[in-house]
């Protein structure tokens, strides 16, 4: 089972000696990176994306810590899009992908094989370019042959679990411009204070007992984790969260959104991994408080369902009740079966602040997670000896 040290946690000393590459620190600049990219993108020309005109579709094309960003356009459009928003990660795009329509690309390098390869082809077919990645790299170079819309991300943006809101702000502004998504200037600087607020109250100074991040990286330690969204939009938090948990964690994790993912969630419920299982007399030894670990089998981890909940409706409405009974009943289930249940709800707000309050949370507990188990979050020598293998192709 992994051993998860406190005492690290509440060390901002250690913390800074075991996060090599400043992970925290390149976290906790959320807010900030909302700001610069909200000034980079209307310096580069956002508002000509499209040459100004509403495309007939809009494909999204990002990988790997960037692939959210197509998750968050994708799940902000389909309630009220007048066009349909389609993800891609590499080729090859949709057939009747061509002048009318609109393809953004994202890469921090600029130069990932996926969304360089479909701007290339989308700009073979004369559709309309946004680019979102480092300057002076293929990608941006194949947007200004295109004669698209290319944003820098600026300075020190060396990972892309890291850089979310660099990449992401001006593919929000520019749906917002397109009339895709409902995200005004003015909430900009809403969701970067909500990131201020969120790396406020996760900084490596503040203590385990009041530091949410750190409160869900001790209780994760222990369990396998289930991350669960109780809708669209945390079901994107959700999704994140497990990316997560795996990149930067190292710790396999599951995710899912209600109301679909219920029933296999549940089901686990009735697996190895909860006290009333199938684990048989291994659950009755984790639960014996004397057993010996080196003479009696190791206890097994717990099943630990992490519950991301979006702000209550409200006026509440019938669909929005039958959610939330939904979302207890699970929640009853889980305890009732012996889970560890894990539960973080997000404040009131504009959609993007409160998936961006969501995403923040879970990626300052991902981080603690690492460092608490003496790994570093943004050097893993396995993903380095894959490209190695791959010749560079992640």
């Amino acid at each position: 089972m992994p051993y998860l040290d406190e005492a690290v946690l509440d060390d901002p000393d250690e913390l800074a000696r075991r996060d090599s590459r400043e992970t925290l620190r390149a976290l906790a600049t959320a807010g900030a990176q909302v700001r610069e990219a909200a000034t980079l993108s209307t310096e580069a020309g956002i508002d000509r994306v499209s040459y100004g005109e509403r495309p007939r579709s809009v494909v999204v094309a990002a990988l790997g810590g960037s692939a959210v960003v197509a998750d968050v356009l994708e799940m902000l459009a389909e309630p009220s899009s007048p066009v349909p928003v389609t993800v891609r990660r590499n080729l090859p795009i949709p057939g009747w992908v061509g002048s009318l329509d609109l393809v953004i690309a994202v890469s921090l390098s600029g130069r990932a094989e996926g969304p360089v390869a479909v701007a290339r082809e989308a700009a073979r077919r004369g559709a309309a370019l946004l680019t979102v990645g480092a300057e002076h790299s293929p990608l941006a170079e194949a947007s200004r042959r295109a004669r698209g819309v290319h944003i820098g991300v600026g300075h020190g943006r060396t990972s892309s679990r890291t850089s979310l809101w660099s990449l992401l702000t001006p593919v929000l502004m520019a749906g917002d411009i397109l009339g895709l998504i409902d995200v005004p200037p003015s909430v900009l600087p809403d969701v970067a204070a909500r990131l201020d607020e969120q790396a406020e109250a996760c900084r490596p100074s503040s203590e385990s007992f009041v530091n949410p991040a750190k409160l869900i990286a001790l209780q994760a330690a222990e369990t396998v984790p289930v991350v669960l969204g109780d809708g669209a939009l945390a079901g994107v938090a959700a999704r994140r969260a497990a990316s997560m948990l795996a990149q930067t964690a190292r710790i396999p994790a599951t995710w899912g959104e209600l109301p679909d993912a219920a029933s296999q969630v549940v089901a686990c419920f009735d697996g190895p991994f909860t006290a009333g299982g199938g684990a048989g007399a291994s659950a009755a030894r984790q639960a014996d408080i004397f057993a010996d670990p080196f003479l009696d089998a190791p206890a097994q981890p717990k099943l630990g369902l992490m519950m991301l909940r979006d702000a209550p409706v409200r006026p509440p409405t019938p669909e929005s009740d039958a959610a939330e009974s939904l979302t207890q009943a699970v929640l009853g289930t889980a305890r009732a079966a012996g889970a560890h249940v894990i539960e973080s709800v997000a404040g009131e707000g504009h959609p993007v602040a409160r998936l961006a309050e969501l995403m923040a949370l879970t990626d300052f507990a991902a981080t603690y997670l690492a460092l608490g188990l003496g790994v570093d979050p943004a050097v893993s020598p396995h993903v380095a000896d894959l490209r190695d293998r791959t010749s560079g192709q992640l």
